[in-house]
């Protein structure tokens, strides 16, 4: 029950921007029979997979997209408990890693392997930011972590098992600030993912949030600093077929669509760069 919970609540079936005019039509070829396929996505993907969802009824007319939107570790936990998902996109190698048997044991810890072996890319890379509200005087990573230290500042991040978070920990690390000390001292407050974080930002309810530049752009937000490599790595999106999914030649096709030209201009508008 636990498991079927899980899917029902998170799996949202596409429907494309409305900004976007839906191609025509076209009616699946002789023979191809139709296909559901279920697509485990990190939350700062939603509007450009919709989008191209919109764009993939014209290449794959038989193929019905069903997205499942959340942070990467909550996406990993439910693969690990038996929902059903034919593709995995990770907003870190991390929660990635915890479903390759092929991965560093000391990440796999529990010996997963749902990933088809000769399937998994980095497909997208983005880039961590710090945004504010309007009126809010934080001009930089910088000035946020002599805030911080003040206690003058609320900042807003991810949980420790999502991806952005993770990034932010590293920010905090990379300017010496302790993560525990900091919270109890009521200067963060936390999401569960990066849009809830985002969220907290857009409705000021938070001096700044850490967050991803393509939710920036989505939510209308201007970033005023981006993450250096050096503050927190490259935040890199593996993609890969899971090999309990129903769908695998299927799930291998739309993968190699995201690669495409046309699918990376929608990445790209929204600040993804193809991994390199």
């Amino acid at each position: 029950m636990k498991k079927l919970l899980a899917i029902l609540m998170a799996a949202v079936t596409v429907s494309g921007f409305a900004a976007c005019a839906a191609p025509a039509a076209v009616e699946p070829a002789a023979g191809e029979e139709p296909v559901e396929l279920i697509v485990f996505a990190a939350a700062s993907m939603t509007e450009t997979l919709n989008r191209i969802a919109e764009m993939y009824k014209t290449a794959a007319p038989n193929v019905t997209l069903t997205y499942n939107f959340d942070s990467s570790g909550t996406l990993k936990t439910q693969i690990q408990e038996g929902a059903e998902c034919d593709l995995f996109i990770s907003a870190g190698q991390k929660q990635m890693d915890q479903l390759d048997i092929t991965a560093d044991p000391e990440v796999n810890t529990e010996k997963l392997d749902f990933v088809l072996e000769g399937t998994r890319m980095d497909l997208l890379e983005n880039r961590v930011v710090l945004c504010v509200p309007d009126a809010k005087d934080i001009a930089s990573f910088d000035d946020l972590a002599e805030k911080l230290k003040e206690g003058s500042v609320l900042m807003a991040m991810g949980n420790s098992d999502v991806p952005v978070g993770q990034y932010t920990r590293k920010i905090l690390a990379f300017y010496g600030l302790d993560e525990e000390e900091l919270a109890k001292n009521g200067v963060i407050t936390y999401g569960s993912n990066v849009k809830e974080v985002t969220t907290q930002v857009t409705e000021a309810s938070v001096d700044c949030g850490v967050i991803y530049c393509t939710d920036a752009f989505s939510a209308g937000l201007t970033p005023v600093d981006y993450a250096t490599k050096e503050m927190c790595g490259q935040v890199i999106y593996p993609a890969a077929v899971i090999k309990t999914g129903r769908n695998q030649e299927a799930a291998g096709k739309f993968l190699a669509y995201l690669r495409t030209d046309d699918a990376m201009k929608v990445f790209e508008a929204a600040g993804f760069a193809p991994a390199a």
